[in-house]
């Protein structure tokens, strides 16, 4: 059963391989609880009272509510793909709530910060010190997604029309516009890669390693968190908190809300109203040094 729900999310509902993974995961896991805790070796068999003994323990081992709320959603998955493949009757997670999770306003960096952060004096003038400013630039003016960028090949940049094409989740496609400055600059990076390593084809990888390979996760946030060491004074200092940022600053300029949840390849507005709190507050500053009786 579970290596058919593997297969389901992998081919049905297309979705990524770190989403299975992590899916698998948390099911290895309850199962290996209720194997130790109760003696059922099928996790079909579970009823609520298991399944809500599981997310306690997860609690009191010190889990994240956001992690947990990951672990119960995963298990909600699980059962309803169960349920609607006739292998249980009844849902033991149909009154399983989510712990309330703390809500956390985005980091963002300031104007002046992403300023000093893209810098051209900031950068070797060689390959690695061309593609990292191209990483950062790209991160700000685009608000892709780490995926998305590791993910990225020459062919879906078309200079002449300024746009980009991302893969995102769900494996879904859409088109993000770039400005005449980044496509400027794409074309100087582009030379410097093909100084480096060979005429640039379609295929290739735009983001690569010193030596040519495919970029991966761990090398973006290296990059990243290298830079916004020199500048910022946020706490946190890695990829998404330059998605915020392109986020945060085109509601600080007036985007519309739709526009920007488009761009970020957000499924609901719900997702990205969250970015709306620093154009609040913004507006609240200008109320209170405007307003006559502020």
């Amino acid at each position: 059963m579970l290596e058919s729900f593997i297969n389901y999310l992998e081919f049905e509902k297309k979705s990524s391989n770190h989403t299975v993974l992590a899916y698998q995961k948390d099911l290895e896991q309850f199962q290996e609880f209720i194997s130790i805790s109760f003696g059922k070796e099928e996790i079909s068999e579970a009823d609520h009272s298991e399944i809500r003994a599981w997310v306690i323990d997860l609690v009191e081992n010190g889990l994240s509510t956001t992690t947990v709320n990951r672990k119960i959603a995963t298990l909600r998955s699980f059962y309803k793909f169960l349920l609607r493949s006739k292998e249980i009757s009844k849902d033991p997670t149909y009154k399983l709530n989510s712990l309330k999770n703390p809500k956390k306003l985005p980091e963002f960096l300031q104007e002046n910060t992403i300023s000093s952060v893209l810098e051209e004096r900031v950068y070797e003038d060689n390959f690695e010190g061309q593609r990292d400013r191209m990483v950062m630039e790209f991160l700000y003016l685009t608000g892709v997604r780490l995926s998305e960028l590791t993910g990225l090949k020459w062919r879906n940049i078309n200079l002449q029309e300024e746009v980009i094409k991302v893969l995102g989740k769900r494996k879904k496609e859409r088109i993000i516009p770039i400005t005449k400055g980044l496509a400027r600059n794409i074309i100087l990076y582009k030379k410097v890669f093909e100084e480096r390593f060979s005429k640039v084809t379609q295929s290739d990888y735009f983001i690569v390693t010193n030596h040519g390979k495919p970029s991966y996760p761990m090398m973006i946030y290296r990059i990243v968190r290298h830079y916004l060491d020199l500048f910022a004074q946020t706490s946190k200092r890695s990829p998404h908190v330059m998605r915020h940022t392109f986020a945060t600053h085109l509601l600080n300029k007036g985007a519309d809300l739709n526009a920007v949840k488009d761009l970020l390849g957000h499924t609901n507005l719900a997702a990205t109203q969250v970015y709306t709190h620093n154009s609040l507050e913004k507006l609240k500053a200008v109320f209170e040094q405007a307003h006559p009786k502020a």
